[in-house]
């Protein structure tokens, strides 16, 4: 694969409250793919091959979807991959650019939730895509009534708390960053800041996390239009193109289920994942300005820093409260607000990240700008498992 693949256009809708507006997943994704393609300067007949990605839905919804724009007879794949369904469609549209298979590859994601989607009836399943993550818990923690995601993260935060010293306090300041972070952002389901102490005293979920700490159910779309070099070139597009340096996705390995529930909730998959992309682009995460990391929990946020090498192991929690994850410090993280406060509609999330990331190289994030952002990072993680990242360069012009 010798070409370079370019995001050269983006959009996504502003992500809602499940049940309070109403829309199907065909309004949201046209929404979204208009505003990508126009954001690229293309029409829709100029994409070649698509892949959408959604986890709850029927077969081939991409399709249906898609045909709001046309029916131009074009390859669509469906994609699922838990949570981080979005960036998987995304690998497969930068695979076929790079490959030489098509110049222009459209990546999208959606989701239209349900409060059954992710709550469950309270039940231990017999059978699930998470049996090695469950496999690691129930001998442990038992099994409680709270959300099953809730669980898995609430109990990684209670080992990080117990190996390592981890805080209550440490935990609730990435809810306080995040949430500060998405008043700036007006695609965000929530906007509103949040002190420590509300943090804290939030409504708890599962023990030692509150609700404010938690990513909520979401509807929404994002899309990513991905071109060749040469198409950027030949349409003059080198003043946003942004490039996708690499990428890199992983799944779990023996190590996450070997006892630990910070393994079994996908840290290996991130360090694997993260040598793999700086080892193979040469780049390093000191040289990265600007991070979008699936902070689906605030404690995988914690997590993740520690994966990505951001710090040493166990230091997660102390580096969240030092400031250096925001404005004036040495990264900025989630400058949208995340998955916790931005939203996490599960098949969006991942281009979405891509999204707010291709804004920031551009310069067009307004008041949540990271002032001369020219390498970013974003991160995904899907139990069950896969984790995608991408390392993305500002456009050289």
């Amino acid at each position: 694969m010798s070409n370079r693949a370019f995001v050269a256009g983006v959009g996504m809708t502003k992500f809602e409250k499940i049940e309070t507006r109403d829309w199907e997943y065909t309004d949201m994704v046209k929404e979204a793919v208009t505003a990508a393609l126009t954001d690229a300067g293309v029409e829709y007949d100029a994409v070649q091959r698509a892949a959408v990605g959604y986890v709850f839905g029927t077969s081939t919804q991409g399709q249906r979807a898609l045909y709001e724009l046309g029916h131009t007879g074009i390859p669509v794949f469906n994609v699922n991959n838990n949570c981080a369904t979005g960036s998987s469609a995304l690998f497969m549209a930068r695979e076929w650019v790079e490959a030489g298979l098509v110049d222009v590859a459209l990546a999208v994601g959606f989701e239209k939730m349900t409060k059954k989607a992710l709550m469950g009836d309270g039940s231990m399943p017999k059978v699930t895509t998470v049996d090695g993550t469950l496999g690691v818990m129930v001998p442990t923690y038992g099994w409680g009534t709270g959300p099953m995601t809730a669980q898995f993260f609430g109990n990684a935060a209670r080992e990080h708390m117990d190996r390592y010293g981890t805080t209550a306090e440490q935990l609730a300041a990435v809810a306080v960053k995040n949430h500060q972070h998405s008043t700036n952002n007006p695609y965000a389901q929530f906007q509103d800041a949040y002190t420590l102490e509300q943090v804290l005293s939030d409504k708890p979920v599962h023990e030692p996390l509150t609700r404010s700490q938690c990513s909520p159910t979401s509807d929404g779309a994002a899309a990513a239009v991905v071109v060749s070099e040469r198409f950027a070139r030949e349409h003059g597009l080198g003043g946003q193109a942004v490039e996708i340096v690499g990428q890199a996705m992983a799944t779990d390995t023996a190590e996450c289920f070997a006892g630990s529930m910070i393994d079994a909730v996908g840290a290996p998959m991130t360090r694997l994942a993260a040598g793999q992309l700086f080892g193979s682009t040469g780049r390093s995460i000191d040289e990265v300005d600007v991070i979008e990391l699936h902070d689906c929990f605030s404690i995988n946020e914690i997590i993740t820093y520690e994966g990505l090498g951001m710090c040493e192991p166990g230091q997660g929690g102390k580096l969240a409260e030092s400031g250096a994850t925001t404005y004036g410090g040495q990264w900025v993280v989630n400058p949208s607000g995340g998955l916790i406060s931005k939203g996490h509609p599960l098949g969006a999330t991942g281009i979405a990240q891509v999204t707010e990331l291709s804004w920031q190289l551009r310069g067009l994030a307004g008041a949540r700008q990271v002032e001369g952002a020219s390498l970013a990072l974003q991160h995904n993680l899907g139990l069950g498992g896969a984790v995608v990242m991408t390392l993305l360069q500002a456009p050289q012009g």
